[in-house]
């Protein structure tokens, strides 16, 4: 397994190096103003323990960077963090780089599929909007679909760039989602980390606690502990699955035999380091002709992808 980064901070070309510029944000999204509060240095934040608070930042930030006027989700479903997300994108564009003469490849002819692209459909609109990619959203989730499409039908910059396809089949991961005369530069995912609701309950309840404890040792973030709108929210497809992460990646590997000819690059995110020996003995074991990992950083939390091709 190569091993291609090993990051401290986020990408070089991640629009989000420099935080949250508030003042900025407010002039593109208006809307965010209710949600803004003063720390004790007073420059300005929001209460990330506020479920509105966290939505009206991912809309101003996708209004911001994105050119994404119209953006919401449902009550309940996940509201990710944006700057991390884009992370990922941009290590994909350095991945597909490498078969291009060190240059970026850009445009609509680069094809990408987000296997779980959740209501949020926050990684075809990064992915469309920085590199102009072409990108397939997939979900088992009828809803999420819905609200994806949504988000794409009220931004016509989005409306001839991203596509989405309800998968049927709960069990299959590229099965009657990839057509047979489709062909794709690489797919992503960020799979369900949990592998019950109550684990996936007692994660949401642990990184709360976690952000209310930070968040008094710096004085710099305002955190409501009494806060019941959470922003850890997800439903149980974007949560948890049997046999969590671990389960749902050897799933996407032993699947992806089938679809080698039609997917250049493989990847998926991979929460927990200790996942990394059995996936790579399962990437062995199916025969992948290369294989990476890829570390990425946001402040003190690591993430990393795996990536594979045959």
């Amino acid at each position: 397994m190569t091993q291609l980064k090993k990051a401290s901070s986020l990408h070089k070309r991640n629009l989000h190096l420099d935080g949250y510029p508030m003042d900025q944000l407010l002039q593109s999204y208006p809307e965010l103003q209710p949600h803004i509060v003063s720390k004790p240095d007073n420059s300005l934040t929001i209460n990330f323990a506020d479920a509105k608070a966290v939505k009206a930042l991912n809309a101003a930030l996708l209004a911001h960077y994105y050119q994404v006027s119209v953006w919401d989700i449902p009550a309940g479903y996940l509201c990710p963090a944006i700057p991390g997300r884009a992370d990922y994108v941009h290590y994909i564009a350095d991945l597909l780089a490498v078969d291009h003469q060190g240059e970026i490849p850009t445009g609509k002819q680069i094809k990408g599929l987000d296997i779980g692209t959740g209501a949020n459909l926050v990684y075809p609109i990064i992915a469309n909007r920085c590199y102009g990619w072409s990108m397939l959203g997939t979900d088992v989730d009828s809803l999420s679909i819905k609200s994806a499409k949504a988000i794409v039908a009220a931004n016509n910059g989005l409306k001839n760039g991203i596509t989405l396809r309800h998968q049927a089949n709960i069990t299959a991961i590229f099965a009657g989602v990839i057509n047979a005369d489709e062909q794709f530069d690489f797919c992503m995912c960020n799979p369900p980390f949990h592998s019950s609701a109550a684990e996936a309950q007692t994660g949401s309840q642990r990184k709360v606690k976690n952000l209310a404890k930070h968040a008094q040792k710096r004085q710099s973030t305002i955190v409501d502990k009494s806060s019941k709108g959470l922003n850890f929210a997800g439903q149980s497809n974007e949560l948890w699955c049997v046999g969590g992460e671990l389960a749902f990646i050897q799933r996407m590997i032993t699947e992806s035999r089938e679809y080698a000819q039609q997917v250049k690059w493989f990847t998926s995110l991979v929460s927990n380091k200790k996942h990394i020996v059995p996936l790579t003995k399962s990437l062995k074991y199916i025969g992948v002709t290369e294989m990476k990992t890829v570390d990425m950083a946001q402040g003190q939390k690591v993430s990393r992808f795996i990536a594979w091709r045959f």
